[in-house]
């Protein structure tokens, strides 16, 4: 399985139409990667008389990759803030 380490940062408002706080922009940083490694079950594709292997991530859908082409991505931290607003 690759792992991928997120944080999440949502930045709220209040404005006239909505005035329930709400997020307006929503920001994902990339923390750190842990790679699966290299395909378990790689998938032999054709084109007329040419036959090549290719990762199982390529042409498998997410529930039939083998556990190395597999990608979670996990969240590290959720953060909510709203900024100040100056009079």
């Amino acid at each position: 399985m690759t792992i991928h380490l997120v944080d999440i940062e949502h930045v709220e408002h209040n404005c006239p139409a909505h005035p329930e706080p709400h997020p307006y922009d929503t920001r994902r940083t990339l923390v750190d990667v842990t790679p699966g490694g290299p395909c378990r079950a790689p998938v032999t594709i054709r084109c007329g008389n040419t036959t090549t292997q290719i990762a199982c991530h390529r042409h498998e859908p997410a529930k039939r990759q083998c556990g190395a082409c597999r990608v979670i991505v996990t969240e590290r931290t959720i953060t909510t803030r709203t900024p100040e607003v100056s009079a």
